[in-house]
């Protein structure tokens, strides 16, 4: 990740006078042109970005000498890896410079290839059916009748051949394509967050210096907002502030074209996050604080959620979407589906309080065309609404640091902007496509419910740690919020850290960006956002401190309270009764049983007796027995629960001979994409976890708590211990589990095999619950054979069922009557 800086003196000479010049320069490396101490040009080779223009025609008056800096990174478009895209990082990787060169360009040879391209790709694609790609492929004959490439002054004649064929008009009935400029960035890939700021300069820069000679070019730029960094000071914001903060003249140029209405800020949300595994808070607060940016930079809220690339989308979206001032939804990951085929690109997207928004996804499944007729073709061919709406959108560009679109697509698609045989194709802006749409919409069906993406499952659950890191955090940001009010009511003098919560926030949002959050990038990028949600418990834990501090003091104060009393705080909106653990006295840790009201704290002095003490039993056969007057469970030597009973209604909840807390491995080795695939053939490798390493042993013998303790071997060189808890008052049971992983290509789950029948199962999802299938009638059900879930998945029948619940895990599955979490 480091850069070089080249010094490159040019002096151009006075023959080429009247002609284009370029300066050429190919590497393995992404480079930037610098010039009078402004980046003026990006260079990615992957990109079709190897040149920067000098002069479109020297004059006697332009500077003949001048000096250019280029700053070249040691990495190209898809980082530093060797071979595969999604290679690791390879410290040896060596960049080379192939050609640094100063050229005359000849544009009207150009022209004329584009015009032979175009006609090609119509006379192949049109097909025997169609008389245009005879047209077209007798006019491309001709041309080269024509043209003698010894000879410019017959290449005028030529043109003229294929300008007759493109200047022929479709009918009125003709689908309109609706192109606009993209190159979609991933904040965190296969490349750390500081390396895109220099990607987004070296993109931007080159589409600012493309509009400045195509005044019809228009460019939709997502992933707006973001930041960076951890020292406790107003933040820089990613993308378009980071820019603004490293390339100030870039950013004003930026600032320029946004006010014409050719750089187009769209997306509504902080960072293109990831679509399932944000809390429903962390969701609002991506959408509050991405409009709130857009609003101060530009004016204006965003109509448009664009959210091109992430693993599926929550069924609450359209909720949050319609409380966010968007009506609108843009996508295409749907397309990557590896089983079913999605059966619209426009419709209605429903969510699970019915908000409604319009939906649609670029028929040409992809947000990175080229500008192509097999693009176009494609485009109309495949769109699966076909009359019931004539619209559809074409995102052109190279992405993630590629530089966007390209001059070649822009004149390829001037050819095709209104060609007999063709689609239409327009330079247009979202909101243009947006509201074609609105106007056609009468007859557009509605999709109910989440769109899940049938692909990438194993990003539930890859990368444990970033996952409890985003679980622990999106909590204490709630308690800190949540006692912070309290302490400001009670106290007007106490200081609401309105500025402190957003910097932490804005950490927390830009760790769940859509490859980061999933786990599905490099290691220096996990250990960015592992240092971030570091910063956000410390932070989070003072802030606290404060808050209670503020809120409490005068039951903090030494005469108000005995050295026997303990305060208790409840941060959840119902009353809570549960056994907590505090220092005595001596030093030593004791249990009490506490009542504490709803957003609320209690003083606990003398400990609250239950009426029913926790029992714990050792039988003959070393298994362990429990109970607290609510459940009664049994757990054999290996940890595994053979009963689950719920007293009152004498009902057992493990089916006979089956055993609930069974752990099981499985091999994963998915087809490609290695952290983000689990396939469906996994199921077929499954293996209990049968060594046992230390039987189950008494930690607890009762009162207000009984516990047992176990380790298992798992694999080869894993191992897992886990303690099973039951408090008085309880009524459920707690596994407090801890993995030493070392395992490669590997799956662990924990499965509950449960005594309830139902055809469904109920997953919490962001402020509400969502319910999925428990079989595999049909494609689409055993499609979501691993699926994602929140805080709980509970299966159920009239009268009783039961959760599984869980503080840090997000991969799931509820088949038949198991239900299983992906560790």
């Amino acid at each position: 990740w480091e850069t070089c800086w080249f010094k490159v003196e040019l002096s151009i000479p006075p023959a080429w006078a009247g002609r284009e010049v370029h300066f050429v320069w190919e590497s393995d490396g992404e480079g930037m042109v610098w010039r009078d101490a402004q980046p003026v040009q990006g260079l990615t080779k992957e990109g079709e970005k190897t040149s920067y223009i000098l002069t479109r025609s020297l004059k006697e008056s332009e500077p003949h000498s001048l000096t250019l800096y280029v700053e070249l990174a040691c990495n190209g478009l898809f980082g530093a890896g060797q071979g595969s895209m999604i290679a690791p990082p390879d410290p040896d990787r060596r960049v080379t410079l192939s050609k640094a060169e100063l050229v005359v360009f000849n544009r009207d040879v150009y022209e004329l290839l584009v015009d032979l391209e175009i006609l090609l790709d119509m006379a192949q694609l049109l097909g025997e059916e169609n008389q245009r790609s005879f047209q077209a492929l007798y006019t491309a004959n001709q041309m080269v009748n024509v043209c003698d490439v010894t000879d410019p002054s017959t290449f005028p004649a030529a043109r003229d051949l294929a300008a007759a064929i493109f200047s022929q008009r479709n009918g009125q009935s003709q689908h309109t394509i609706h192109a606009v400029g993209h190159c979609h960035i991933d904040s965190a890939w296969l490349w750390p967050y500081e390396e895109t700021i220099r990607k987004c300069a070296r993109s931007w820069v080159t589409v600012v210096h493309l509009m400045e000679h195509n005044p019809e070019l228009t460019f939709a730029c997502s992933q707006g907002v973001g930041e960076l960094g951890l020292t406790p000071v107003p933040r820089q914001a990613q993308q378009l502030q980071w820019v603004r903060s490293c390339y100030p003249g870039l950013y004003a140029r930026i600032q320029d074209f946004v006010a014409k209405g050719q750089f187009i800020p769209v997306g509504g949300t902080w960072v293109e996050m990831d679509g399932n595994l944000p809390s429903g808070e962390s969701m609002v607060r991506q959408f509050l604080q991405g409009q709130r940016f857009f609003q101060e930079q530009f004016g204006r809220i965003c109509s448009e959620f664009w959210l091109p690339d992430t693993f599926g989308y929550s069924a609450q979206l359209p909720q949050l979407m319609r409380g966010s001032g968007i009506t609108r939804f843009l996508t295409q990951k749907l397309s990557w589906n590896l089983v079913n085929s999605f059966p619209h690109h426009t419709f209605f997207w429903e969510g699970i309080d019915g908000s409604q928004v319009l939906t649609h996804f670029p028929p040409g499944d992809s947000y990175g065309m080229h500008g192509r007729v097999a693009e176009v073709l494609k485009t109309v061919k495949n769109n699966k609404d076909k009359g019931r709406v004539n619209h559809s959108a074409f995102l052109f560009g190279f992405g993630d640091g590629g530089g966007g679109p390209t001059q070649k697509m822009l004149d390829r698609m001037k050819r095709m902007s209104d060609t007999d045989g063709l689609p239409r194709v327009q330079i247009s802006t979202p909101d243009q496509l947006f509201s074609v749409l609105e106007k056609e919409s009468s007859q557009l069906c509605t999709w109910v419910g989440e769109l899940f993406l049938e692909l990438h499952n194993g990003t539930y659950t890859t990368q444990a740690q970033i996952k409890k890191g985003n679980r622990e955090c999106e909590r204490i940001l709630h308690d800190v919020e949540v006692l912070s009010s309290l302490a400001v009511a009670q106290d007007t003098a106490f200081q609401y850290p309105a500025s402190q919560l957003q910097h932490l926030w804005r950490l927390l949002l830009l760790n769940q960006f859509h490859d980061v959050l999933p786990g599905s990038c490099i290691q220096l990028v996990v250990e960015d956002a592992l240092q971030y949600y570091t910063e956000i418990r410390r932070a989070g834990a003072q802030l606290q401190e404060e808050a209670v501090q503020s809120l409490c003091r005068a039951l903090l104060q030494p005469q108000a309270c005995s050295t026997q009393s303990t305060l208790v705080l409840n941060t959840l909106s119902w009353e809570r009764s549960e056994v907590i653990s505090r220092l005595g006295p001596d030093g030593t840790e004791t249990l009490a049983l506490v009542t504490v009201p709803s957003m609320g704290y209690a003083l606990v002095q003398e400990p609250f007796v239950p009426p029913q003490p926790v029992a714990v039993r050792k039988q003959e056969d070393g298994s362990v027995t429990m109970e607290n007057g609510i459940i009664a469970v049994c757990l054999d030597t290996m940890g595994h629960l053979t009963s689950l009973q719920l007293l009152d209604s004498g009902r057992e909840s493990v089916p006979d001979g089956c055993y609930a807390n069974q752990f099981a491995l499985f091999d994963d080795v998915p087809l490609y994409w290695d952290a983000w695939d689990v396939m469906d053939y996994h199921l077929e490798t499954r293996k209990p976890v049968t060594t046992l390493l230390k039987p189950l042993e008494i930690t607890l013998a009762g009162g207000l708590r009984g516990s047992v303790r176990f380790s298992l071997q798992v694999g080869k060189s894993s191992t897992l211990t886990q303690e099973i808890i039951l408090d008085a008052t309880c009524p459920y049971l707690r596994f407090l589990t801890q993995v030493e992983w070392k395992e490669a290509h590997k799956f662990l789950k924990v499965e509950f095999p449960v005594q309830v029948r139902s055809t469904n199962a109920t997953y919490e999802i962001q402020f509400g619950h969502l319910q999925r299938p428990t079989h595999w009638n049909t494609s689409w059900d055993w499609a979501r054979f691993e699926v994602w879930a929140h805080k709980w998945l509970d299966v159920s029948e009239h009268g009783f069922g039961v959760a599984l619940l869980n503080d840090c895990k997000y991969g799931a599955s509820a088949h038949r009557n198991v239900l299983s979490l992906s560790l």
